[in-house]
């Protein structure tokens, strides 16, 4: 009987020469018209092997072996010194195994080919690098077609076109330059490079395509923005399966086509492909929440129930997400406590998610629970955390937050949690404290980290530091429309009519245009979009006669324009104009006419709510009693009852 490699017979995995040398020294019988390989006669060597490679994926049981191969003096016997490697590289102990590679006195191609599949799937890639010189120039070996993939899948990883070509024209040059498995890691590896035509030249160039490399191929494409590319690859495709819609939609959604992702979804649920794993609902369920899309995430959350899903931790830490940044910060909170098993990104997910909808007090006790729970927070959890306090007004839990970030966890703070903690030290009117630390922290202050000390100098009504401040942010010459507006409105209120000037001379030489302002809003079945100034010809009547009746009852109330943040050589009646017709208003006015009586108002912005607005949403709550929720480019904001959720730390 002849043993073939995909024979069960054959002793704990072993492959290729080491195969070849145990059959050698086995032999076979037949009994009773059926046959049965017996191993037997083994070397002690092979013994080994099939014992190593048994441990592997248990630290213990690795290190317990090779002290019993090292006592029986097989040590440096191949192929031992690879099995070994290969074990601990799979017990997650490289550096045992680069110890072993250092010791090993006699490196062949086998060891060489263990250690660098060891690496290229580790979290260190780059140490291939090194080995692979060694290999080439101190032991004089020349890579094999084993070697040439986990090499490619390093240079992928390291994301370096450059090597990759080099070990491309290697590969050229080599006798295995028709190895299609080699072929299917460089596909891969130029997508991964973010270059997926030289790909494409390589796949066109294989002789049998299996679906793995066409799946690379289509997410290469999908991945890198070449969308119509991917569709058509993708619609050539044969046998399209599970992992290539995954692969289609996941690239979609990587470069922001979170509509084309989601119709794509569709379609694949028309077409009866079944979901047997969870990954591609968990992507989709985030194309919802990029979208603000509430009605299509309760659609995918009751999918996701029927399919049986909702105990995939991936999936109820979509949910919680999308509940999250669709405004719905209950349910959000309704699906992580129903989830079983939370790993640090459920805590953070949650605690950001309470931290943007200004529940501070919520968001600190979930990360009482989190540490009780023994889940270690991150980096994110702590700019969730101290953003809560910026937002509520507690510096001195902030300020305890922000050292233990660094004392008790070794988390060293980044630009954005020194953002954040300078914001609530401006926000809460420590404004020479938080000038002082941005001059003393070891990052150098962008132009956000200026913006928000100018805002809050701006409203404690500091003129003096306003203009310092204002002085050194315009020579960051920034590029975002916005803080030239308030540059230019700071200085005008401070009469400082020569920096305006300046202000706008510096706009027109760099082409900054301000950014249009947009809502967004789903009313029942309709989605309607809405751009500031301008209304809709179909319901222009019904939107404006709703406004003026709001603006008559809302100055029965005291309201009064505030036209501090549009330009200041506009007349004070085209100011008010200008507030009247922005985009949320609209998008509000809209859902008011609209939606069932009763029901949530929910608006998406792209820009920050100005502070005229900010008013009227309360008074408009006030007045129809309705709850309206915003989500601004900065945070949440819950209207009723003619209050904010925010308390005006906003």
């Amino acid at each position: 009987h002849k043993l073939n490699s995909n024979d069960p017979l054959w002793p704990c995995g072993l492959v290729g020469g080491e195969r070849r040398r145990i059959i050698d020294q086995s032999r076979l019988r037949y009994w009773g018209g059926r046959h049965e390989a017996v191993l037997c006669m083994l070397s002690p060597a092979a013994t080994a092997v099939a014992a190593v490679r048994a441990t592997a994926g248990s630290p213990a049981a690795v290190r317990g072996m090779h002290a019993r191969i090292l006592k029986e003096g097989l040590a440096h016997h191949p192929p031992n010194p690879a099995a070994l490697v290969s074990a601990y590289a799979k017990s997650h102990l490289l550096p045992d195994a680069l110890h072993l590679f250092d010791e090993t006195p006699r490196r062949d191609i086998y060891i060489y080919s263990s250690l660098l599949t060891a690496v290229s799937h580790s979290a260190s890639p780059e140490l291939a690098l090194p080995i692979l010189r060694r290999m080439l120039s101190a032991d004089a070996l020349h890579p094999d077609h084993f070697v040439i993939s986990s090499v490619a899948s390093v240079f992928a990883r390291l994301r370096s076109r450059r090597l990759g070509r080099q070990l491309h024209a290697h590969f050229v040059a080599s006798p295995y330059n028709g190895d299609d498995v080699v072929k299917s890691s460089l596909v891969d590896m130029y997508c991964k490079c973010g270059y997926p035509d030289d790909g494409r030249k390589v796949f066109d160039s294989m002789s049998a395509k299996n679906s793995v490399v066409w799946t690379a191929l289509v997410s290469g494409y999908a991945s890198n923005g070449h969308s119509e590319e991917a569709l058509q690859l993708f619609r050539s495709m044969p046998g399209r399966n599970l992992f290539a819609w995954t692969a289609l939609i996941s690239g979609l959604v990587k470069t922001g086509e979170s509509v084309g992702a989601v119709e794509l979804f569709v379609e694949m649920r028309r077409d009866g492909v079944r979901i047997d794993d969870a990954f591609v609902l968990s992507i989709v369920i985030g194309s919802s929440a990029d979208l603000a899309a509430f009605v299509l995430g309760r659609q995918l959350h009751g999918s996701a129930m029927r399919l049986g899903f909702l105990s995939s931790m991936i999936v109820g830490n979509a949910l919680i997400d999308m509940y999250s940044k669709c405004s719905d910060i209950l349910s959000a909170r309704e699906v992580f406590e129903g989830i079983t098993f939370r790993d640090v990104i459920s805590w953070t997910t949650m605690v950001v998610g309470e931290a943007q909808h200004g529940r501070a007090e919520e968001a600190l006790a979930l990360y009482d629970r989190m540490v009780l729970a023994g889940a270690k927070p991150n980096e994110v959890t702590f700019v969730g955390l101290i953003y809560a306090c910026s937002h509520a007004g507690l510096v001195q839990k902030g300020r305890q937050l922000f050292e233990s970030m660094k004392n008790e966890y070794g988390i060293t703070p980044g630009l954005q949690h020194y953002t954040c903690y300078l914001d609530l030290l401006s926000r809460s009117g420590h404004l020479l404290e938080a000038e002082e630390l941005m001059t003393t922290m070891p990052y150098e202050p962008d132009e956000a980290t200026w913006g928000a000390l100018l805002s809050a100098c701006t409203k404690y009504k500091d003129a003096e530091m306003c203009i310092r401040i204002s002085n050194k942010l315009l020579e960051l010459r920034p590029k975002d429309s916005s803080t030239y507006i308030l540059l230019s409105n700071v200085y005008a209120v401070n009469g400082k009519w020569d920096s305006v000037a300046k202000v706008r001379k510096c706009m027109i030489g760099l082409e900054i245009r301000k950014e249009p302002g947009y809502s967004w809003i789903e009313a029942g079945r309709e989605f309607r979009l809405f751009h500031a100034g301008e209304v809709p010809l179909d319901i222009r009547e019904e939107i404006m006669v709703f406004l003026e009746e709001m603006v008559l009852e809302m100055r029965k109330r005291g309201y009064v324009p505030d036209t501090s943040s549009v330009m200041h050589d506009l007349e004070e009646s085209e100011k008010e104009h200008h507030l009247f017709l922005h985009s949320e208003r609209l998008a509000v006015a809209f859902g008011l006419i609209k939606s069932p009586p009763g029901s949530v108002i929910r608006v998406v912005k792209n820009l920050r709510v100005c502070v005229d607005c900010h008013t009227v949403m309360k008074l408009i709550s006030e007045i129809t009693h309705r709850k309206i929720v915003v989500r601004d480019s900065s945070r949440f904001h819950h209207f009723e009852g003619g209050k904010c959720s925010c308390s005006e730390f906003w």
